[in-house]
């Protein structure tokens, strides 16, 4: 069956009356997330998921991905009204968005971010369409050896995009890998790192991590700060941009999508990242640089174009090699597992119904977004009125509530709460979270690839190198180690010349 025939395919499942109202929820679930600034689409989807186990595969799915395209939605709103990013990729939407609402342009800054994150949307679930069956095909001719491969240069690609130390992030892969060897072995079916606790023989969940390095770490920092939100009162009108603003929007819209679904595909490039280079490069082209930052429409169009673009252009490693590019679709790896799928090339072949049924689903909820996002405003604002007191406290009896539900024990809780303390703890001593979500969920591939290519090599390491995509892999993550340490080399020299 062709691309098309199988969206019509897809499109069938996506309109099925159920299906509709899980992919509104998710969309609306994700605004909501967006909107509260401190809680994340990465704990809303450690929340949200225990709820789906009663759900067919596909309409978990359809509900989990509507949370991440529709907390880019949310994350606008307070960017623009409140001078607060709700996501961090939203951050440099402020800059101008908030701007524009200051000069009495908060509703046209809220359209363009709308309707061009729609456009985006749309265009970049075109591209998982046609990308992610292209390279699920070429993923079949791959065997342990490339697959342990990908997975070394995934996460070495992390690890050198993290904000902090390199190295801290090598320890948190480190520690990621090793609770993942957690439970039974893969192989002889001994239990490892045991230890005598019975929950431990069925291995560590990835629910309680992440509910608890998400959701329970958030609210403990907040505890004894307090966030100050200064809502901008004035009547928010004329939501539709105008025909000058769509002339100075066309271009950084077009280029902040193409920009943000081409970085989106790579492992570790959040759409964080991709928005700074596109609100960098519209500076750049601009004939009038210095006038952005002071509320100019170009400033908001880019990155709410590039954000969008990049949050579904992650799909595409997802379902395509099984390969999440972000945290967030780290977790939704996991989400998959525990719905009985395993991604990769294979998915879309056995389930078509899941992957075409989300793809075309993405196109519901682009539109839903557009038709929702800016008559609810209003109601968002009274939203963002609520004390982050009361909502802390929210915050954990859900995160407690959805641990407790996934097996009905205490331990899970406790679990749950031990990675809390401890995800505050990393984050106090300038660790990164997001390396050890993803070595932990792919730990367990990593070591199967791994110990079938010693089986097939006889124990012989040169099957990495003497393959040429898993050599080609190696190379590069080699690569990246190696632009690591001679950046480190080079900020050392710099930092004793200056002090000579």
């Amino acid at each position: 069956m062709d691309t098309f025939g199988n969206f019509l395919m897809g499109l069938m499942v996506a309109i099925q009356p159920h299906n509709l109202l899980y992919c509104f929820i998710g969309v609306v679930t994700g605004t909501l997330v967006g909107v509260l600034p401190g809680i994340g689409p990465t704990a809303a989807l450690a929340l949200l998921l225990p709820t789906t186990f009663h759900l067919s595969p596909v309409s978990a799915i359809i509900m989990i991905s509507g949370l991440a395209y529709g907390g880019m939605y949310g994350g606008t709103i307070t960017s623009v009204l409140l001078n607060i990013p709700g996501e961090s990729s939203t951050v440099v939407t402020c800059l101008d968005g908030y701007q524009m609402a200051r000069k009495g342009r908060a509703g046209p800054a809220l359209g363009i971010s709308a309707l061009g994150s729609f456009i985006a949307g749309t265009l970049a679930v075109a591209g998982v369409m046609f990308l992610a069956p292209t390279l699920a095909r070429a993923a079949l001719a791959f065997g342990s050896p490339e697959y342990f491969s990908l997975m070394i240069m995934a996460m070495m690609i992390v690890t050198y995009l993290v904000r902090g130390s390199m190295i801290k992030a090598m320890i948190m892969v480190a520690v990621g890998l090793i609770l993942s060897t957690v439970g039974m072995d893969l192989l002889s079916g001994k239990d490892r790192f045991v230890y005598g606790v019975l929950i431990l023989k069925d291995g560590i969940g990835v629910i309680p991590i992440a509910i608890g390095m998400f959701g329970i770490t958030e609210v403990l920092e907040s505890l004894g700060t307090s966030i100050k939100r200064e809502i901008f009162e004035k009547k928010i009108k004329g939501y539709l941009p105008n025909r000058q603003d769509w002339k100075d929007s066309a271009a950084p819209m077009t280029r902040g999508t193409f920009l943000g679904f081409l970085l989106g595909v790579l492992p570790g490039l959040t759409p964080t990242v991709s928005t700074f280079l596109s609100y960098g490069i519209e500076r750049k082209l601009s004939k009038h640089p210095e006038r952005f930052g002071t509320g100019v429409i170009e400033g908001v169009a880019a990155p709410e174009a590039c954000n969008n673009a990049a949050a579904t252009a992650g799909f595409v490693p997802l379902f395509g090699l099984g390969i999440p590019s972000n945290v967030f679709n780290a977790v939704l790896l996991g989400a998959l597992m525990v719905h009985g799928l395993q991604p990769g090339p294979l998915l879309i072949t056995d389930h078509p119904d899941v992957f075409w049924g989300v793809v075309a689903s993405m196109y519901i909820g682009n539109v839903m977004l557009v038709i929702l996002n800016l008559p609810l405003i209003p109601f968002w604002v009274m939203v963002l009125r609520i004390p982050y007191t009361l909502l802390s406290v929210l915050i954990l009896i859900f995160c407690f509530l959805g641990s407790y539900s996934l097996d009905n024990n205490i331990n899970t809780v406790i679990i749950t709460f031990i990675f809390g303390v401890f995800g505050y703890l990393v984050r106090r001593f300038g660790f990164e979270r997001p390396p050890l979500i993803l070595a932990f969920i792919l730990g367990p591939f990593l070591e199967r690839a791994f110990r079938q290519s010693m089986i097939f090599s006889d124990g012989s390491f040169m099957i990495f190198v003497t393959r040429p995509i898993s050599a080609f892999f190696i190379l590069v993550a080699a690569g990246v180690l190696m632009t690591a340490f001679i950046k480190k080399r080079a900020f050392v020299k710099k930092i004793e010349a200056e002090e000579e």
